[in-house]
């Protein structure tokens, strides 16, 4: 029990950092940096807070990393349950933090192109931006697909309450119908606000659940068997 605990935890643990790290990065500094349409002004900006761009680019490097962590110890602490469904988690997770990545190396570059002020560069500054915020936007995909077997898992592991679970398999299939809204339907940025609620909700209850309870007493104290799917 105390094992499991522990590695419900850590594994929160990495969760939190994962979400500081992202709001930090994409919705804190991103958005006094960035201004969409406006390649002058974004230029600018990034000029006159290099110091600003620069941590919000360590923000992102640090999604990466607590990203791929999550996502192994995800596998650790579900394994038992399904290796399958657990590597599912960790597979997706990895490939997000390798998106989180790309668009990192598009925001560094943006930064050092920016600082070149020549007269390409602002342009070129807001197609790096550009660029960062569409591999954000696509990799919801994956975002979404990590979510459902998390999900899943979490119901059929008992180790997390059942409404937990669903709604963390309803947040997924809403990440992924976000992608294609933003898609299909890019002047209704309300539709994805709205589809990616679920989702919101499920990760926070996951984290507060595994930093606080770790996972249920009752499940926890039960061997589990590791199942051959």
């Amino acid at each position: 029990m105390t094992d499991v605990k522990r590695t419900a935890r850590i594994t929160g643990l990495a969760y939190l950092g994962l979400a500081v790290a992202g709001f930090i990065g994409f919705l804190l500094i991103r958005e006094q940096l960035y201004v969409p349409d406006d390649a002058a002004r974004t230029a600018a900006n990034l000029i006159a807070h290099q110091g600003l761009a620069r941590l919000g680019i360590v923000a992102d490097i640090a999604m990466v990393l607590t990203q791929a962590a999550t996502a192994v110890w995800f596998w650790r602490l579900f394994r038992p349950t399904s290796p399958v469904a657990a590597g599912s988690i960790a597979a997706f997770g990895l490939v997000n933090s390798v998106i989180v990545l790309i668009s990192a190396m598009c925001t560094t570059t943006a930064l050092d192109t920016a600082l070149r002020a020549d007269p390409a560069s602002a342009a070129q500054a807001l197609l790096l931006y550009d660029l960062s915020g569409a591999a954000f936007t696509l990799g919801g995909l994956f975002f979404g697909l990590w979510l459902m077997p998390m999900g899943w898992l979490a119901i059929r592991s008992g180790y997390m309450p059942r409404p937990l679970g669903w709604i963390l398999i309803t947040g997924g299939v809403g990440y992924i119908l976000s992608v294609l809204a933003a898609v299909l339907v890019p002047d209704l940025p309300v539709a994805v606000t709205v589809l990616v609620v679920p989702a919101t909700v499920g990760e926070l209850w996951m984290v507060g659940y595994l930093l606080v309870k770790g996972v249920s007493n009752r499940a926890a104290a039960v061997t589990p068997q590791v199942a051959t799917a």
